[in-house]
């Protein structure tokens, strides 16, 4: 499909250039051979108002008799004719052959984004649907087996009505996450309410929201967050902190410490989450931010609940801050993420900048 809109449309641009130009090429064809005609002609009216005795004939001979004098061949002005026209027909080719040239490299980088918006669309559709499937297949699988059991009674009714009420929870988390993610890739958020916050009182919301969890894990959140105040949203930087510091009670073990440090740093606000979890490879690190991207159970040795998405949605939330999310790690090592956010919007520029050059 992408080849054929390329064809198309450099077929388009093509038309439209060689239109102009043909355009152009008739016009000045017709200027220049009426400009030749009007030489000619002028030059003819000299001759005759030198040598009033004389006519030049049809030949440009004069009669009677014959005089030395200039004047202008119609032959050669007629081959001249022709040569000019040959020579726009062959500008016009050149221009035909580079315009299709440049016209196919053109609508390459038109549709460009076009394209990647499209595969995007197509993989998004691709593992939602594999995401949504899961919980389905397995919600049917258990109805059906219960079903067919005659011997089914009140409890374990019960046990699947249970069982089928975590998967709708899963499946409501998932599209919860997805709207989410669509709003924020749509750009809904784009125009978010930025306020004064206290990144201390953020942090505090964020450990007492993923309180629970550490405490079934035996692990232990030390938070050393300076009161620094920052221009942002609070509930979407709320939901950064939450995403980050689940995750680190995820992929840790039981009775290990998660830090959370926060300092001001040139007009950044620099957050870090360490964990001593089982770490993550390098060939999962640049992909950790891709939308349903889970690390390979055989190299993690782990398998945690998720669908992949926190991390996807951890990075919308620091774009639409201007801010940038760094991760060292390493297998059975543990993993930081630094998270560095502009104090002040107008102030987003310099931090990118800074993340660049450092």
């Amino acid at each position: 499909m992408f080849n054929i809109a390329r064809v198309r449309l450099t077929i388009w641009y093509s038309l439209i250039i060689m239109l102009i130009s043909i355009s152009f090429s008739v016009a000045m064809y017709r200027i220049l051979a009426s400009e030749l005609d009007r030489v000619a002609r002028i030059q003819r009216t000299r001759v005759e108002y030198v040598f009033p005795g004389y006519q030049v004939g049809p030949q440009g001979d004069f009669q009677p008799g014959s005089v030395n004098v200039l004047y202008f061949d119609p032959d050669l002005i007629a081959e001249t004719k022709n040569r000019l026209a040959t020579i726009l027909a062959g500008i016009n080719l050149l221009i035909l052959g580079a315009s299709a040239a440049a016209g196919y490299f053109l609508a390459g980088r038109t549709l460009q984004p076009i394209k990647e918006m499209v595969d995007e669309q197509n993989h998004f559709i691709t593992d939602a649907s594999h995401e949504l499937r899961t919980p389905l297949t397995a919600m049917k699988s258990e109805i059906e087996v219960n079903l067919r059991d005659s011997e089914l009674n009140l409890a374990g009714a019960k046990n699947l009505l249970k069982s089928n009420l975590e998967e709708v929870n899963n499946l409501q988390s998932l599209s919860d996450n997805l709207i989410e993610l669509t709003q924020f890739k749509k750009g809904v958020n784009g125009t978010i309410n930025f306020e004064d916050v206290s990144l201390k009182l953020v942090a505090d919301e964020a450990v007492k929201k993923v309180a629970s969890l550490a405490k079934d894990k035996n692990i232990a959140i030390k938070s050393k967050v300076r009161d620094l105040r920052l221009e942002g949203n609070k509930q979407t930087l709320t939901e950064l902190l939450v995403i980050f510091l689940d995750n680190a009670i995820k992929y840790s073990q039981s009775h290990s410490t998660i830090s959370l440090t926060a300092e001001r740093d040139d007009g950044l606000a620099v957050i870090k989450i360490a964990d001593q979890g089982i770490g993550i490879s390098r060939e999962d690190i640049p992909h950790i931010f891709d939308r349903f991207y889970r690390a390979d159970k055989s190299r993690t040795k782990v398998d945690v609940p998720g669908y992949g998405l926190g991390l996807s949605i951890a990075k919308q939330i620091a774009d639409k801050h201007g801010g940038t999310i760094r991760v060292q790690s390493a297998p059975l090592e543990g993993t930081t993420f630094t998270i560095q956010l502009p104090i002040r919007q107008a102030d987003k520029f310099n931090g990118f900048f800074k993340h660049i050059l450092s």
